[in-house]
């Protein structure tokens, strides 16, 4: 056997090495070179020749079978060049010159030729190939034509890291076998012999159609026998070489082998491929998933605070008073929670809404997406009108709470004394119609009948001094009725009661007074120092029960001022105290002057005074009552003065740190709307300085805390007013979520900002330019700007604008037509245009990649390439394809990558 490497290690096939190689200028390089001097009639080694056979013969039919046919016989079957040229229109997807049908030798140079001029068209010179040789069957000069054909259409567009195309696939080679063991690929040849390499190739690309760990280096056949049949059966690769050929060859043939391994190259290279559209396509998807991800995140926590709104709102709108004052004050205790508890949450969810739809709406601007508009009645607008509402209910609630305590506090303080005032009249009334309907003037001597008249003279006086306090009953139960009292009914029966009694007295009183007056013209006698006493008792003795009253009376007040008064008039009371003993005295001394003349006359008294029940016990027992509670009330009285001097302290206590938290949170709003109009610096140093300042103010809050708690101090002493300062607890909580809330949405701008910077390329420079451009047309200052000043700051960037242009603009900056446009609307605008981003272009180029150029894709095709839940994504999404070309279970990616956009079909 010849050892043909050793006799010309450099044999090639194809032009000479002086020549400038396939494609002009060397590109194809020595692989394509030939030598000058070779021997034409120099043999191939055997085993290379049968390699070389095998492997071109499969090589041409892995192309000629897409036209239908096949080669036999390398050698015999090209004679004709009618399959030669069709081979060449296969694999280079050109017509060639119509060939000629004749089957003499002429006819068959010819066609030879053809194929010949169209090898040599694409940049290959072919050396001491002619068409005479091809068509008498030449073996040798066969195998070169085809190995030059295999090395321009297979392997000269093969490149790795610029270099040549044999050096390409090398570097390819190893750079994909580099993590195996026992696999070190070095050349075309030995490098190949054991089999593992060819393994490694594919379970590169293919891991599950190989076991790698379970093959074995002194295993060579079975090695390159379970990659060939995987690689035909599996990635559509003829098989083109023997195990046996390969093993018992000393050095397998370069050719072969380069021919073989391209195979694997193209057919992986097309995976590469698909695998970078996958890629693309599962970012967008990615993107698109997270983009419905947040929607769906908005619209749940949109309809949980609106449906918390809407809860809240008919309990804060409820006005329905309550009976008793612990009932309200239950009430009063429920909304204090409510703001202390349950409202600062959704203060905070409501501007995490607003803040997580402002960076939605930004990702969707940023990845060329639609603006994300949500569902029917959920929109920001939406919650915004619905908090309004919330606060408007709520403004008038602790309002309403507190004037119901104070009505139920009146209400409960006249009722008891009503109940206080009946009671007394209703002892003074019993028994008094009996005596009024008694008729002893019948049987009466004329001096009993004296005494009867003075007594009943008496009794109308009394009667008359009562007036007053049934005109205060009567009073106190209109007041009751007039506060909507929940007991009013049985107020008003024991009223009407006491007040149709009172009546009753009235006319038996006149009824008695005309009987007594009838039989006093027969009677002659009376008592006079008796009436005299009786005239004097009657009256100081109701004065003293009403001193009694009074110094039992309830009171209440609510400030130092009230409380001073009522011990005013106490002190006052007090001072008519000397006098009221001396007319008690006064009156004792008639009784005793009326005891002494009868005694000093022998005047034989018959019982008591006839013309009145009050004793001088009574009176002395009345009097010794009076001196009893007059330091009581003096006790009662200091001490609600002390607990009004409390609640002047509470007062001053709130007044003193509310005023303080009060200006402290306007100057950080002002502050606040400074900064976000003078930031200075890059965004990064921006957003860190406005977080430490949001820090500073939440470090704030033990200051916020501890007004609440003085807070509660004084809504538990029922302190209704403040003249110490104009804030409220209620100012104070709306300040400070507003504060809160403020800073939230500016640090967010800036986030949305660095986002937009970030996303669209523009330089610290242009961000500061865009902001100091934005801040000279903001000639109010407030963050926001309307159509007029937005349209000078275009100019002033270098737009030319016409009516139709700015409208455009407009639609664009201020989609929900608010008249306003922010700094985030403007530096969106101004960097849109220059946005390098997925287009839907991309992604349907894309698609058509994993489809295999099919205008449609399979639900197949896509779990093949796509990962799993992705997969199924689009699976779920996309419409049934409609084309002329449509199979079952095809789908529509084209109309589905535009909607991913917001683009209309293609």
């Amino acid at each position: 056997m010849v050892d043909y490497h050793a006799a010309n290690q450099s044999y090639q096939y194809g032009p000479s090495s002086g020549g400038n190689g396939a494609g002009g200028g060397g590109s194809m390089g020595d692989y394509m070179a030939q030598e000058d001097d070779w021997d034409r009639d120099l043999l191939l080694d055997p085993a290379w020749e049968k390699q070389q056979r095998k492997t071109f013969t499969a090589w041409c039919n892995s192309h000629l079978r897409k036209a239908g046919t096949q080669i036999e016989n390398i050698d015999e079957d090209f004679r004709d060049g009618l399959k030669l040229m069709l081979l060449l229109e296969v694999i280079s997807g050109e017509r060639l010159p119509k060939p000629e049908r004749g089957k003499m030798r002429v006819h068959k140079i010819n066609n030879v030729n053809k194929a010949l001029d169209f090898i040599a068209s694409k940049g290959v010179k072919l050396v001491s190939i002619g068409a005479e040789e091809i068509v008498d069957g030449n073996a040798k000069m066969t195998l070169g034509m085809i190995w030059t054909i295999i090395l321009r259409f297979a392997i000269q567009d093969i490149s790795v890291e610029e270099t040549s195309a044999k050096e390409g696939l090398l570097l390819w080679c190893q750079r994909k076998t580099a993590p195996y063991k026992n696999v070190n690929v070095q050349n075309f040849h030995i490098s190949w012999k054991d089999g593992l390499a060819f393994n490694a190739l594919i379970h590169r690309h293919r891991p599950e159609l190989i076991e790698y760990d379970k093959l074995r280096k002194d295993d060579p056949v079975t090695n390159l026998n379970n990659a060939f049949e995987v690689a035909e059966k599996y990635l559509d690769i003829p098989k083109m070489l023997d195990a046996e050929d390969i093993v018992n060859t000393a050095r397998p043939d370069e050719k072969a082998i380069m021919t073989y391994v391209s195979s694997f190259y193209h057919a992986f290279s097309g995976a590469q491929k698909a695998e970078t559209a996958a890629n693309r396509i599962c970012k967008v998807l990615a993107v698109n998933q997270e983009n419905e991800h947040l929607m769906e995140d908005y619209e749940r926590l949109a309809s949980d605070l609106l449906e918390w709104i809407r809860r809240t709102i008919p309990w804060l709108e409820d006005r329905v008073p309550q009976k008793t004052m612990q009932e309200m004050q239950q009430k009063l205790e429920d909304f204090r929670d409510y703001r202390r508890v349950h409202k600062p949450p959704k203060v905070q969810e409501k501007c995490q809404l607003e803040i997580n739809f402002n960076t939605l709406q930004t990702k969707l601007r940023l990845s060329n997406r639609p603006a994300f508009m949500p569902s029917e009645g959920r929109m920001v607008s939406d919650i915004n009108n619905g908090w309004q509402h919330l606060e408007q209910a709520e403004k008038g609630y602790e309002e309403w709470l507190l004037n119901e305590i104070r009505r139920l506090e009146r209400l409960d303080h006249l009722a008891e004394k009503f109940r206080q005032k009946a009671s007394i009249h209703e002892a003074w009334t019993d028994g008094k119609e009996a005596m009024l309907k008694h008729r002893d003037y019948e049987t009466a001597t004329l001096s009993d009948i004296k005494a009867l008249i003075r007594k009943h003279e008496a009794f109308e006086s009394d009667l008359a001094a009562h007036q007053d306090r049934v005109e205060q009953i009567a009073a106190i139960a209109q007041e009751l009725n007039e506060l909507d009292y929940y007991d009013s009914h049985n107020v008003n029966t024991r009223c009407q009661k006491i007040c149709d009694q009172w009546d009753a007295l009235g006319s038996l009183t006149h009824s008695r007074r005309e009987a007594l007056e009838k039989t006093e013209k027969q009677l002659e006698t009376i008592d006079q120092l008796h009436l005299e006493y009786a005239k004097r008792a009657a009256p100081f003795n109701n004065w003293m029960e009403s001193a009694m009253e009074d110094l039992q009376d309830m009171f209440i007040v609510h400030t130092i001022e009230e409380i001073e008064g009522l011990i005013s008039a106490h002190d006052q009371f007090k001072s008519t105290l000397p006098d009221a003993d001396r007319e008690r005295e006064a009156i004792l001394a008639i009784h005793k002057e009326a005891q002494r003349i009868a005694e000093s006359n022998h005047i034989k008294l018959s019982g008591s005074n006839p013309y009145t029940t009050v004793t001088p016990q009574i009176i002395n027992s009345k009097w010794e009552k009076v001196q009893q509670l007059v330091p009581k009330r003096d006790h009662a009285l200091l001490e609600e003065q002390s607990k009004q001097q409390s609640n002047e302290h509470l007062r001053r206590q709130f007044a003193s740190q509310a005023n303080v938290v009060g200006p402290w949170i306007q100057t950080k709003m002002e502050e606040i709307g400074r900064i976000s109009i003078e930031m200075n610096g890059t965004l990064e140093d921006q957003l860190n300085h406005l977080k430490r300042y949001e820090r500073s103010i939440v470090d704030y809050k033990p200051n916020l805390d501890l007004l609440e708690q003085q807070h509660q101090l004084i809504q538990e002493a029922l302190i209704f007013d403040n003249k110490h300062t104009n804030y409220t607890m209620e100012h104070i909580r709306v300040g400070w979520e507003q504060l809160l809330t403020t800073i939230a949405r500016t640090i967010n701008e800036v986030e949305n900002q660095i986002l937009t910077r970030d996303a669209k390329g523009i330089s610290q420079e242009q961000m500061q330019e865009f902001r100091a451009s934005f801040n000279h047309f903001d000639k109010k200052q407030t963050g926001s700007m309307d159509s007029d000043d937005f349209r000078a700051l275009l100019i002033s960037t270098g737009y030319s604008l016409g009516d139709a242009e700015f409208n455009r603009i407009m639609s664009v900056v201020d989609p929900n037509h608010s008249g306003l446009v922010t700094f985030q609307a403007f530096i969106d605008f101004m960097s849109r245009e220059t946005t390098d981003t997925d287009t839907a272009d991309q992604v349907i180029a894309s698609f058509k990649v994993l489809a295999g150029d099919k205008n449609f894709i399979t639900a197949e095709e896509l779990r093949r390439e796509l990962p799993p839940d992705q997969a199924e994504y689009c699976i779920a999404r996309m419409a049934p394809y409609q084309g002329p070309d449509a199979v079952p279970g095809a789908l529509d990616y084209k109309s589905f990558s535009t909607a991913l956009y917001g683009e209309s079909d293609l």
